[in-house]
């Protein structure tokens, strides 16, 4: 028997920032998780997000090995969090980093938040719309229906046209019951990569809900995505 919805409300709620990637892709000296947007870190942004949800009781970040002082020294120590406390040792791979972010957690757990360190402009409204979900449902993520046409191509050739009213764009955070997160990613066997944690789940035959976001969540990739993100969050906090 899954736990009630009460039992699971009056336990921890963590959000789980998953940062430990190299950033090679994205070019420079450090990670893109580490680079500056209005004098901050862009993981600074991103956690300060979760510092304002009012259902989040606790902030981990997962960042690489090479960089935990680093994220200690740029992030937690400079700034007045009062969420997030602990830094985690992440893996060779997202799911690797994920699952040890898991295993630090305390077994009083009720629901965990997976987001993508890169992701600095999820809105806290989003964040707690998608964990009220996971409360009742035991899984849920973020995620925004697809406004392009999409094709299925084989050698440079398309083979069919997909229904778009059906694709959604899986976003973070995806939250779920923490025992069922952790029993995923202990069921998996495969060798693949993994980079969305509620396909994980989905193999263990759960349902997992869809929440559309109301506000942008910008994945920061390039670039010129730290510039829009930066655009952003000079705009916001004018607006502030």
């Amino acid at each position: 028997m899954p736990p009630s919805l009460d039992i699971l409300a009056s336990m921890n709620t963590v959000a789980l920032i998953v940062a430990a990637g190299r950033g090679i892709r994205f070019g420079g000296n450090i990670p893109k998780q580490f680079r500056n947007i209005v004098n901050r870190p862009l993981l600074y942004w991103t956690a300060m997000q979760f510092e304002k949800s009012r259902l989040v009781d606790e902030i981990v970040l997962v960042v690489s090995e090479d960089f935990l002082l680093y994220a200690n020294e740029k992030v937690l120590a400079p700034y007045p969090f009062q969420k997030l406390k602990r830094i985690v040792k992440g893996g060779a791979t997202r799911r690797e980093s994920v699952f040890n972010g898991l295993k630090a957690l305390p077994i009083t757990t009720g629901i965990v938040a997976v987001h993508d360190g890169a992701r600095p402009l999820v809105d806290p409204a989003d964040i707690d719309r998608v964990i009220e979900t996971a409360q009742k449902e035991r899984a849920a993520i973020l995620a925004r229906p697809i406004a392009d046409t999409v094709k299925r191509v084989e050698g440079d050739f398309i083979i069919t046209s997909l229904d778009r009213s059906k694709l959604y764009q899986a976003e973070t955070p995806q939250v779920f019951q923490y025992d069922l997160i952790k029993s995923a990613h202990e069921r998996y066997t495969s060798g693949k990569e993994i980079t969305d944690d509620s396909s994980l789940v989905e193999q263990m035959g759960f349902k997992v809900k869809t929440v559309v976001p109301d506000k942008v969540n910008l994945k920061v990739t390039t670039e010129e995505d730290l510039q829009t993100a930066a655009l952003i969050i000079g705009e916001r906090n004018h607006e502030a």
